[in-house]
């Protein structure tokens, strides 16, 4: 299929960094955490892989923890941070501030059904369903896929979940198939990359780049 042209357009979707609340197995929700020191370095050390990309623009969720990360980045390479709340992370409703176990320990029913259920259009506690948070990720990475250059790369930072479910329905992928991919990791990120045929997933759950091979496509 030949070489990547050099106009080719790529999207990066970027977690933030480690809070205090990660640490401790907290759920955050909308809860405004703070990276703690940790996520400090892990920010400031991905923001200079994420740089060489020369990144056109730097979006971000309007949560600290997303936003301190995605300043890191964007004070690298001379750019404003960008913030929109459809990057949000999930409304976790009264699950915010619980660890998993305090969650089952305390709301057992609601345990069994969120894990039992997983994607699905159900309401726990008052949080957000899956389907509710794709549809506003994916109106954000489509804009942000709309708004990126040829030949360049944009940046989205945002939350593990909403990014996750985000990505797979941006992707095409039902929620039925929702849990085909793992979380990313504290400061971790994936790779959309333009083809003929739409967007694809180049790199996920990375933490640093891959080397540039400028292979065809399909070498086999």
């Amino acid at each position: 299929m030949g070489h990547r042209p050099r106009s080719v357009r790529r999207l990066v979707l970027w977690r933030h960094g480690r809070t205090e609340w990660n640490k401790d197995g907290r759920a955050q929700g909308h809860a405004d955490v703070e990276l703690d020191d940790l996520g400090i370095a892990q920010a400031e050390r991905a923001a200079g892989f994420l740089a060489t990309y020369r990144p056109a623009f730097v979006w971000s969720s309007d949560l600290a923890r997303a936003r301190q990360t995605a300043e890191r980045l964007a004070s690298r390479v001379g750019l404003e941070v960008v913030l929109d709340k459809r990057l949000r992370e999930f409304d976790v409703g009264a699950r915010q501030g619980l660890t998993f176990a305090q969650f089952k320990e305390g709301f057992p029913r609601e345990y069994d059904e969120w894990a039992s259920h997983p994607g699905q259009e159900i309401r726990l506690l008052g949080a957000e369903t899956g389907p509710e948070v794709a549809a506003r990720v994916v109106e954000a990475l489509q804009a942000a896929a709309e708004a990126v250059p040829s030949g360049g790369t944009g940046v989205v930072v945002g939350h593990g979940a909403a990014l996750r479910i985000g990505l797979l329905a941006f992707l095409g992928l039902p929620p039925t198939l929702w849990g085909v991919a793992y979380g990313m990791s504290n400061c971790a990120w994936a790779v959309l990359e333009e083809s003929p045929l739409g967007w694809r997933l180049l790199d996920y759950n990375a933490q640093t780049l891959p080397e540039p091979l400028d292979l065809p496509d399909d070498p086999i």
